[in-house]
């Protein structure tokens, strides 16, 4: 088939460039190299029949607030999305918690003496999320919409966790911080990791934390029958080696890691590019680890059993010592552990009754380190005869995630390490970050602005750019479901 465009990788991302050029009424041609599309969108029976585990994103609050999905519109196309009564919990020792519902005012409720100064910092930041949403989902290089409230959340997002945790006394607020702060996979005294910390409170107050009914796989789906009901062709089981293998194409986008980018191209690139590529720099790998369970988790906190997803770790030094630990090339022994217990919002998940759970911790770039025993120490910590509940596990090291998707090298799910200046220069420093110098080839994964995540604005991002490049299609394409439809008529027009 003759096409215009072709994208390498069926991530998020690659799914949302080729959606984007195909609206603008390109052919498109996504190719990936794994047996089943997704990236880390993907569910899997990874333990048992009828156990279905999301393989890597599990909760998807950007999906919710992603102008892309709000455009593409997911409920629309079968996508139900679950929300669980709590957004996210963190257990402490003793049976305490801190949990965080929708309401900021509820939340606080739960803090204590450090309810009010709760209430001061996330209430407004909660009310305003649309507006900051929409500077952090933005270009880098377009002026903020809504300047105040971004300048209010930048000026605390640039600071280290540990500095905002300092605001707070008890060991709820605090820990709450370095859960979701903690996501940034960065010692809690770096920049910005106060930034993805508040980002993602401010995500569960906002829109939420849901889950996908039916696994996160729902979404790369609906995604696919978009494109290929509007002329767009898949293909899998073809890993590309080289872009000489690609069809001849006008554009071409790659949904892969800056190291893979130099793979493929080659002598195409500049060698100061290549240099500048080989320079950026990729954060810790996972371990993760999928249970099929006989029941729902026995958490000493009740709130703990109404929540999504839990930050386990105990409070806030025990959680920056292991994040500490691993950024200095350590397995801690007691490692901040990030679990997903999809079956209080979807019980679809499992046979009736029974429950999957979805856990990681942290470890240094690389590690073959099978972490089950020390995760499941950090739960059984707070869920006292979770070892009982186990029918099967599925392990994977940081080298095994790496082995089945190149993109995270060394086990990195996010591509690429949060620091600030690869916040702000990703991967490389560039006016246009998603344009390489090779005549038509684009980056478009999450090693580009604007943040890791279930989103599509990489890809969409870096298609808008190469239509305005190479076809000199200056207007955003309309991809609601009123333009591209998801059965096979009518057929999107061809120019």
């Amino acid at each position: 088939m003759d096409v215009d465009a072709v994208v390498v990788g069926s991530g998020p991302n690659g799914l949302a460039a080729a959606i984007t050029m195909a609206a603008a009424g390109l052919r498109v041609q996504v190719i990936e190299g794994a047996p089943t599309i997704g990236g880390g969108c993907r569910t899997e029976e990874l333990t048992l029949p009828g156990f279905r585990h999301d393989v890597c994103s599990a909760a998807h609050p950007l999906a919710v607030a992603s102008p892309f999905f709000q455009r593409f519109g997911l409920a629309a196309r079968g996508v139900t999305l679950a929300w669980p009564e709590v957004e996210f919990a963190h257990p402490l020792d003793g049976g305490r918690a801190a949990i965080v519902t929708r309401s900021v005012a509820g939340t606080a409720a739960g803090l204590g003496a450090d309810g009010r100064a709760y209430r001061r910092l996330l209430g407004p930041l909660a009310s305003h999320m649309d507006d900051v949403l929409e500077a952090i989902l933005a270009p880098l290089r377009k002026p903020p919409a809504h300047p105040l409230a971004a300048a209010k959340y930048g000026c605390r997002a640039i600071l280290p966790a540990a500095a905002v945790a300092r605001r707070w006394h008890t060991d709820e607020a605090r820990a709450m911080m370095a859960g979701a702060s903690a996501h940034a996979m960065m010692p809690l005294t770096a920049v910005p990791t106060a930034g993805v910390g508040l980002m993602l409170i401010g995500l569960a107050h906002a829109v939420g934390w849901p889950v996908v009914t039916g696994g996160s796989a729902r979404i790369t789906d609906a995604m696919a029958a978009a494109l290929v009901a509007n002329g767009g062709r898949i293909e899998t089981g073809r890993w590309v080696r080289s872009l000489a293998e690609l069809p001849p194409a006008r554009a071409i986008l790659l949904d892969v890691s800056p190291r893979t980018l130099v793979q493929l191209a080659g002598d195409e690139l500049p060698g100061r590019y290549r240099a500048a590529l080989r320079r950026f720099r990729y954060g810790p790998g996972v371990c993760k680890v999928d249970y099929a369970l006989s029941g729902p988790v026995p958490w000493t906190n009740a709130g703990c059993r109404r929540a999504g997803t839990l930050h386990l770790g105990g409070p806030f030094e025990q959680v920056a010592a292991a994040e500490a630990e691993v950024a200095a090339g350590k397995h801690p022994d007691r490692p901040y552990v990030l679990v997903v217990q999809p079956g209080v919002a979807d019980p679809s998940r499992a046979p009736a009754g029974q429950h999957t759970l979805w856990a990681y911790c942290h470890v240094p770039s690389g590690s073959a380190v099978d972490m089950t025993d020390r995760i499941e120490a950090q739960i059984e910590r707070f869920a006292p005869g979770f070892r009982d509940l186990v029918l099967a596990r599925s392990v994977r090291t940081a080298a095994d995630e790496e082995a089945r998707n190149p993109n995270y090298v060394g086990g990195d799910i996010g591509v690429g390490m949060q620091t600030l200046r690869q916040t702000i220069a990703r991967p490389v420093p560039s006016w246009n970050p998603y344009r390489t110098p090779a005549r038509g080839v684009y980056l478009c994964s999450s090693a580009t602005p604007p943040v890791p995540g279930v989103h599509g604005r990489c890809g969409e991002l870096a298609a808008l750019t190469a239509l305005r490049d190479l076809f000199g299609v200056r207007d955003q394409p309309d991809i609601s479901p009123a333009r591209l439809r998801t059965d096979p008529e009518p057929a999107a027009p061809r120019h």
